[in-house]
C-alpha cells in the first residue's frame, strides 16, 4: 500500500523536493537554536561585550527570518503538493467509475459512491504533504536532538531518553484505535450520503405519501450512529493527548529537577542546563509532530484504502486487446444461442436465437420479468453475454471498441435522465461538437421548436434537476432530440411513450416514426397498439422467444400475442397472464 501511496510522487517530484528540503534546512535551524542559547549565556555573557552580543542577536534574528521563510515554502508549496495528488487521485477514481458497467453499478448505492470520491480522500491532501515530511524530519529532529544532548551532558540525556518508551506506547496505542474509528466513520459517511440522495431525489415521492416523519426517523438514526463514531474518535483523541501531554511534561519537570542537581554539583554550565531544556523541547517535539500525523493518518489511510479498493474494482466489461474501431455500421444484427443471468444460478435468457435485418424494425413484447430490455441491454455490451455470441454487419460485438459500438447506437427509454443544466447541453449531449445550427435542427425533428418559442430563454433555458421543469412528453422530446443529432444506424426504444398520455404519446410517437426512418429499430412494446406496423413482433417469455412475425399474422395464429392483445384491448385474459410490460434498461423485464 505504501508503495502504491509513494507513485504517486512521481510527477510532482521537483515540488517534493522543493518542500522536503525546506523542510529539513529549517529542522536543522531548529536544532542550532538550542546551542546558540548554550554559546549565549557561556560565553557571551560573561564577556559583557554589548556589541558582539547585539551582533550575535542580528545573527539570530537573520537565521529566525531564514526559517521563516522556509516556513512559509514548506506551508504553501506542501500544501500544494498535496492538493495535486489529491486531486490526482479524485480524477482516477472518476476514471475508473467510468469504465465500470451496469453490474458494478448495480451492487452499490449512489451515495457510497460519492463518499468513495469526496470524503474518502479529503485527507489524503494532507496526509501526502505532512506524512513524509513530517516523519523524515520528526526522526532527523529527534536523533540530532539527542546527539547534541548526550554532547552537552550524557548522563541527563541518558535519563532523558528513559522516558522515552511511554510515550511511544502511548502513540502507537491510540493511533491504531483511531485507524479503526475512521474507517468506521467513512462507512457512515457513506449511509448518510445514501440517505441524504434518496430522500432528496425522492422528495416528491415522499410528500405524496406523507412520510416526512418517517424519512426523519431514518436521517435521524443514521446521523446519530455518525455523531457516535465521532464521539468514539474524540474519546480516543482526548486520551491519547491528555497522556502525551502528561508524559512530555513529565520528562521536562524530570529534566529540570535532575539538571538542577547536575548544576549545583558543578557537572554542567547554567548555559548548558538553558541549552538542555531548550533541546528538551526539540528533542520532544517530533513526537507532536508523529501525534499530528498520527491523528490525520488514520483518517488518510483509512480513505486510501478504500480508494485503492474501488481502482482494484476490474472493469468486467472492456475492449479486447485486439477489439477494432468500426465506422458507420448498417445494422444488422445476429443473436447466436445467446444466454444470460445475472447471477449464475438464475439465467435470465438461454439459447437465444434471432438474426434482425439491417433497417428492419422489430417490436419485442412479453410479459414482465420475460427479458426483453435484458436481452437488448446485451446489444451495447451493458451487460456481458454469458454463453454465445451478438453480432453486428457479421462481426463480434466483443470485437468491436466499446466506444466505437456504442457510437452507432442510439437509446430512447421510459425514464429519460436529464443533467441539470440548459436544453441546448441537454441536447448536445448526443453529439458534443455539434454545431448550433445542428442542435436547432435536432430540436425541430424532435418536434421541440413550438416549446422553445414559447421559452424566453429558448435553447438556454435552465430544465432543472434531472429535468424537473419539463413535462413527461417534453422529457421524451429532448432525449429524442439527442438521438436526431447521434444519427445512429441501430436504434433501441424501451418503452419510449408507456409513461405518457394518449395525446402526448401520438405526437411522440410521430418524432419516433421520423427517428426509426432508415435505421434498425429495436422497439420494447408496452402498449400494443404502438407497433402493429413493426416489420416484425417478436414474443419473449421466460423459456425464450415463443413466436415471431407480423401483428396480423400472429392475430390469426391465436398463439400468446393474441391473448396478450384480446387483454389489453378488452377481452378478458387468460388465467395466469400477466401485464405486458418491462421496467428500465439493465432491470429483468
Amino acid at each position: 500500500m505504501l508503495k502504491a501511496f509513494f507513485s504517486y510522487y512521481r510527477p510532482h517530484r521537483r515540488l517534493f523536493l522543493l518542500d522536503f528540503g525546506c523542510a529539513v534546512l529549517s529542522g536543522l535551524l531548529e536544532l542550532g537554536f538550542p546551542m546558540a542559547m548554550k554559546a549565549f549565556i557561556d560565553l557571551l555573557l560573561p564577556r559583557g561585550d554589548l556589541q558582539i552580543i547585539l551582533l550575535a542577536g542580528a545573527g539570530l534574528l537573520a537565521v529566525y527570518a531564514l526559517n521563516s521563510g522556509l516556513m512559509a515554502i514548506v506551508t504553501y508549496w506542501g500544501h500544494v503538493l498535496g492538493i495535486n495528488i489529491e486531486t490526482e487521485m479524485r480524477q482516477r477514481a472518476f476514471e475508473h467509475l467510468q469504465k465500470l458497467s451496469f453490474r458494478f453499478f448495480d451492487n452499490y448505492k449512489t451515495g457510497h459512491l460519492l463518499a468513495r470520491v469526496t470524503k474518502d480522500l479529503e485527507e489524503i491532501g494532507e496526509i501526502a504533504h505532512h506524512g513524509p515530511e513530517d516523519m523524515f524530519i520528526a526522526v532527523m529532529t529527534f536523533i540530532g536532538a539527542f546527539l547534541l544532548m548526550l554532547w552537552v551532558h550524557p548522563p541527563l540525556a541518558i535519563i532523558t531518553a528513559l522516558i522515552v518508551p511511554l510515550t511511544a506506547l502511548i502513540v502507537t496505542r491510540y493511533g491504531g484505535r483511531m485507524t479503526q474509528n475512521w474507517q468506521a466513520q467513512f462507512g457512515r459517511v457513506g449511509a448518510f450520503n445514501v440517505r441524504l440522495e434518496e430522500n432528496i431525489g425522492g422528495i416528491r415521492v415522499v410528500q405524496a405519501f406523507g412520510n416526512e416523519d418517517y424519512e426523519r426517523r431514518l436521517f435521524a438514526g443514521d446521523n446519530a450512529l455518525y455523531r457516535d463514531t465521532k464521539l468514539d474518535a474524540y474519546r480516543i483523541m482526548a486520551a491519547s493527548q491528555a497522556l502525551n501531554y502528561m508524559a512530555m511534561r513529565l520528562v521536562q519537570l524530570v529534566v529540570m529537577l535532575a539538571g538542577s542537581w547536575f548544576v549545583v554539583t558543578g557537572s554542567l554550565s547554567i548555559g548548558g542546563f538553558v541549552g538542555f531544556l531548550l533541546l528538551v523541547a526539540v528533542f520532544y517535539r517530533p513526537l507532536d509532530k508523529i501525534a499530528a500525523v498520527i491523528e490525520t493518518y488514520p483518517k488518510g489511510i483509512a480513505g486510501f484504502r478504500r480508494y485503492l479498493d474501488l481502482l482494484a474494482t476490474e472493469p468486467d466489461i472492456a475492449d479486447r486487446p485486439d477489439a477494432r474501431k468500426v465506422g458507420h455500421l448498417t445494422g444488422d444484427i445476429r443473436f447466436e444461442k445467446v444466454g444470460f443471468g445475472y447471477t449464475p444460478d438464475r439465467p435470465i435468457l438461454s439459447g437465444i436465437d434471432l438474426s434482425i435485418g439491417a433497417g428492419e424494425t422489430v417490436a419485442f413484447v412479453g410479459p414482465s420479468g420475460a427479458g426483453k430490455t435484458t436481452l437488448l441491454s446485451l446489444l451495447p455490451r451493458f451487460y456481458e453475454v454469458g454463453e454465445g455470441r451478438i453480432s453486428i454487419d457479421g462481426t463480434d460485438i466483443r470485437d468491436m471498441t466499446l466506444a466505437s459500438l456504442r457510437a452507432n447506437i442510439g437509446i430512447v427509454q421510459q425514464d429519460v435522465f436529464l443533467f441539470g443544466g440548459t436544453i441546448r447541453e441537454n441536447i448536445a449531449y448526443g453529439r458534443l461538437d455539434a454545431s448550433e445550427a445542428e442542435i436547432v435542427e435536432a430540436a425541430r425533428r424532435a418536434r421541440l421548436d413550438g416549446l422553445l418559442a414559447e421559452l424566453p430563454e429558448g435553447l438556454d433555458t435552465l430544465v432543472g434537476e434531472r429535468g424537473v421543469k419539463l413535462s413527461g412528453g417534453q422529457k421524451q422530446r429532448l432525449a429524442i432530440s439527442r438521438i436526431f443529432l447521434k444519427d445512429p444506424p441501430i436504434l433501441i426504444l424501451d418503452e419510449a411513450t408507456s409513461a405518457l398520455d394518449t395525446h402526448t404519446e401520438r405526437e411522440i410517437q410521430k418524432s419516433l416514426d421520423e427517428l426509426a426512418r432508415g435505421r434498425t429499430t429495436l422497439v420494447i412494446a408496452h402498449r400494443l397498439a404502438t407497433i402493429r406496423d413493426a416489420d416484425r413482433i417478436v414474443v419473449v417469455t421466460t423459456e425464450g422467444i415463443a413466436e415471431q412475425g407480423p401483428h396480423e399474422a400472429l392475430l390469426a395464429r391465436g398463439g400468446l400475442y393474441s391473448r396478450l392483445h384480446n387483454a389489453q384491448f378488452g377481452e378478458a385474459p387468460l388465467a395466469g397472464e400477466g401485464a405486458v410490460g418491462a421496467p428500465a434498461l439493465g432491470g429483468e423485464g
